[in-house]
Parts: structure tokens; sequence; C-alpha cells
């Protein structure tokens, strides 16, 4: 396993300089801000992710204005009140993506959030407490409590919400590959935990540097 200096100095030279590097990186959210986001957009960040799972997202964000009408806004109290036959009603509704069990996870995610909301304060509070050094012990909590969040929608999510965390997409899986920490898409505690050190150490070496510019420079060091 390399250290972060060489995986500086290579995303340097790639980009030329501190300044191009760096306008390639994304910027996540600080602990204020994610508190600062409502409980209603975190449901509909977090719906939006079930969705794109498996579809073009071009296809589902165009529908996506149709999905906050039906979905009242995306408020958790509202939408935790909607019936089995409520939702079969709405697989008649041509304006959003008529999958019934994807449909089935916005009222159970949204009592998943309430749940939150009642045990945190609300669901910013959780994201903007949860320590970026065991993002992966955030990721199996939002498998375990969440409805549809397995495999790579909660780290997806957490990005799209705007919290630190890092993505093992294709690409940082081989460049994890080729760094000898793994050779898969980590599944397993044991590998979740693998991986978790390495970004950790990473993130030590860097003084610091967020998870997911740590994510998108290994990605870039992949060769297509």
């Amino acid at each position: 396993m390399r250290d972060y200096k060489w995986l500086h100095e290579y995303c340097l030279n790639r980009f030329g300089s501190a300044a191009g590097l760096e306008a390639h990186l994304p910027v996540p959210k600080t602990a204020a801000q994610l508190r600062a986001v409502g409980d209603d957009r975190y449901l509909s960040t977090m719906a939006l992710r079930v969705f794109r799972a498996g579809l073009k997202h071009s296809l589902v964000d165009a529908k996506w204005p149709a999905f906050e009408e039906v979905f009242f806004g995306f408020d958790p109290e509202k939408v935790v009140l909607m019936s089995a036959e409520h939702l079969e009603r709405l697989m008649q509704d041509a304006r959003i993506i008529r999958h019934l069990g994807k449909l089935k996870s916005v009222p159970r995610n949204a009592q998943f959030i309430l749940d939150v909301e009642k045990e945190k304060g609300s669901f910013g509070a959780l994201l903007a407490d949860w320590p970026v050094t065991d993002i992966t012990g955030l990721w199996t909590y939002l498998k375990k409590r969440g409805h549809q969040l397995g495999g790579l929608s909660a780290p997806r999510f957490l990005r799209m919400a705007g919290k630190d965390t890092f993505v093992p997409s294709y690409d940082v899986v081989a460049a994890l590959n080729a760094q000898g920490i793994i050779d898969k898409v980590p599944s397993s505690l044991r590998d979740l935990a693998t991986v978790q050190d390495a970004f950790n150490r990473w993130h030590d070496e860097s003084g610091g540097r967020p998870m997911s510019q740590i994510s998108m420079m290994l990605a870039y060091t992949v060769n297509h």
C-alpha cells in the first residue's frame, strides 16, 4: 500500500497543478450544514438514490418533480401515513417510475427518519455527528435500519446528501486492488474494516483531507 504522498503527487502530475486538482474534487458539507438540512430533504435524497439504482439517472431526475408532488414534498410525517392502497394507486400514475418495491420503501424510510429524529433530534444530527473514521459503520447502520440501502446505495446516498464518505465504485475498487488492499467491492465486515483502515491512514497522512476527495483521487489513478 502506497502512502498519501504518492497519491497526491500522481494526481498533481495528472492535472498539472494543485489548483487543477482541487477543481476536480468534491467538497463535502460541514457538520453545521448537514444539521441545517430538513428531514424532508434527506427523505427526498434517500428516495432519489433508491429510484436511481439500476436506472438512468437523467430519467429519474426528470420525473422527480412529480415524485415531490405525489409524496407530499417528502414530509416524513405525511409520507409515513401512506397506505398500501395509496401506493397501489400510485402504480397507475405515469408521471412517476412505477416500481412497487421502491415505492414501498419511501414510507418505510420515512419511519426510519422519524425514528432517528426521536433518538438524535434530526437525521442531519445523525450524519453530522457520525465520525468519518467509521463511515463504513454508517453504511451498515443505514443498510440495517433503512430500506433498499444495501450495496452501494448507502455510500452513494451519503455522497448525494453531502456527508463526507468514500464510495467503493468500480474505479476505486480497481485502485484499491492495485494497492493490494482488496480485490472486490467490500461487503463483509472484515473487508469494510480493511478499507476503512486504509482510508483512515491516508486521511491522517494528508492532514485531514476529506474521504470523498481521497476516494476521487484514487479513482483518477485508474487508467482506462
